[in-house]
């Protein structure tokens, strides 16, 4: 009994450990898509483009297929905003899902 829930807690470790890895890899990807976008003339597709290629590299299969993510301006036409909504499956059934919403911004480079 004692085995089993050894078992269990590790368990619960473990994904505790991947759930802040695959957050972390979550907001770095959106850094990257939001300051590829704020350079001067660079598309706002660059931004998704860089989201995709660092999502796909660092945080693939179930983990990866929760991930969302969008780019936009602000309003005003200054700001890159990339954004994230994020649910990562558990481990085992009783190990819940963690859903989590992330956002980056980039002010964009103006012409002198």
């Amino acid at each position: 009994m004692a085995t089993g829930f050894a078992m269990i807690l590790f368990v619960a470790l473990a994904n505790l450990v991947v759930f802040q890895y695959a957050a972390g890899v979550v907001r770095s990807a959106l850094d990257t898509g939001a300051r590829s976008a704020s350079l001067l003339d660079a598309p706002l597709n660059a931004c998704e483009i860089e989201i995709a290629e660092v999502l796909d590299g660092l945080l693939g299969g179930a983990m990866g297929d929760g991930v969302a993510y969008s780019c936009a301006l602000d309003p005003t036409g200054q700001t890159v905003v990339a954004a994230a909504t994020v649910t990562l499956p558990g481990f085992a059934p009783m190990v819940p899902d963690w859903s989590f919403d992330a956002q980056a911004t980039a002010i964009k480079e103006q012409a002198p």
